[in-house]
């Protein structure tokens, strides 16, 4: 029994395309009754309920006479403005028939880049969960560009869960969980239970893209559980093809794959550090100054910086590597062509490095990236 999930009264679920639509394009409306019968049952209960649905391109496939999902974008996006319209009526006659209203939300990459669309997104979730609405969200494909394009709807849902503090986000995948191994080429895989901490290992073991339908793999899935389990927020992968799975995650069933949250999670301004703003760079620092950011949480310093990668401007965030792992990201005080004049010298050479007076006021800053705007990701 996992008691925490169980007290669990903010929720998010996922549902991918492979689970809500046939090969061809069609809607399994079988399947969707039941998901939206059991979401509707957790809102009964008095839980707050968020639903990220894919499928919208999956949706418009058919009527569009599709008999696959097209490569070409700009059809890609036909099809999802046809299928959204497919997808949204089917929900909201559903909920309505169980007695709950649904509120339509569809999200680009740029409504969280900026902190105050972030905030605004925050505060509609939250006076919508309110008013007793359950908000459907999915990604706006049909005017999203590739730059602002979140990419798949498994980081979406993670964003989400991270953004309104949820108490658990459950992905329902057209497989069971994660496996030691690939179950279709391994027979001997067995499903693990519980992941305490993501490792290089656990990504080194999730799949590829999964159906024809969907988008995503394993991969991504994991990638959504490192987003909420650093916000604080425990994510259940489970089969979406097993009639009761939403209901017996719900109750603390030991189903599927749990990741555990960290216990010293960020907080709403450093979960839009990491996860919101787009990230413009990269920064390599050297064993003392990644020893000093993971045991300490200090700020990086000229001194501790190797080499900068990518262009990017002040204010901008970038990721901060040891090696080639990712260990934090961070809002830069300086550019990138700043940070490469600077790096490797102390703080007291700045101001003559950059050719700036040093008896001005405020004329430089001591750190690269100051603590308070620094994410350890681990």
């Amino acid at each position: 029994m996992r008691a925490e999930i169980q007290q669990a009264k903010r929720i998010v679920i996922k549902v991918g395309s492979s689970t809500l639509c046939y090969e061809k394009g069609h809607l399994n409306l079988e399947r969707i009754e039941k998901i939206v019968r059991q979401i509707s049952d957790l809102a009964n209960q008095g839980k707050e309920m968020i639903l990220v649905s894919s499928g919208a391109v999956g949706a418009g496939l058919a009527p569009l006479g599709f008999k696959e999902r097209p490569r070409d974008i700009v059809l890609r996006q036909a099809s999802a403005a046809v299928g959204q319209g497919v997808l949204l009526h089917m929900y909201e006659r559903m909920f309505r028939e169980y007695g709950h209203t649904v509120g339509q939300i569809l999200l680009t990459r740029a409504d969280s880049t900026s902190r105050h669309s972030y905030l605004n997104l925050r505060n509609t979730l939250n006076a919508l969960l309110r008013l007793g609405v359950i908000p459907i969200i999915n990604e706006n494909d049909v005017v999203a560009i590739e730059e602002f394009k979140i990419g798949d709807n498994d980081t979406l849902s993670a964003n989400v869960a991270g953004i309104i503090e949820a108490d658990l986000l459950l992905i329902l995948s057209d497989i069971d969980g994660l496996y030691t191994s690939n179950p279709s080429t391994n027979p001997e895989a067995t499903l693990i239970d519980e992941v305490l901490q993501i490792t290089d290992e656990t990504y080194a073991i999730a799949g590829g893209a999964g159906s024809s339908i969907g988008t995503g793999g394993m991969y991504t899935k994991i990638k959504a559980a490192h987003i909420a389990t650093n916000s604080g927020v425990h994510m259940v992968i489970a089969s979406g093809e097993k009639d009761d799975s939403i209901r017996l995650v719900a109750k603390g069933g030991v189903v599927g794959t749990h990741f555990k949250p960290l216990e010293n999670a960020h907080n709403q301004k450093k979960h839009w550090v990491a996860f919101g703003k787009r990230l413009q760079g990269e920064i390599h620092v050297d064993d003392g100054c990644a020893k000093a950011i993971l045991d300490k949480g200090s700020s990086i310093l000229p001194a501790g910086v190797i080499s900068v990668v990518g262009e990017f401007e002040p204010g901008e965030t970038c990721s901060i590597l040891h090696g080639n792992k990712e260990i934090a990201r961070g809002m830069v005080n300086y550019s990138s062509h700043d940070i490469d004049l600077i790096k490797g010298h102390k703080t007291a050479e700045i101001a003559n490095l950059l050719g700036i007076d040093a008896a001005s006021i405020n004329a430089t800053y001591d750190e690269v990236i100051h603590r308070d705007n620094l994410v350890i990701l681990r």
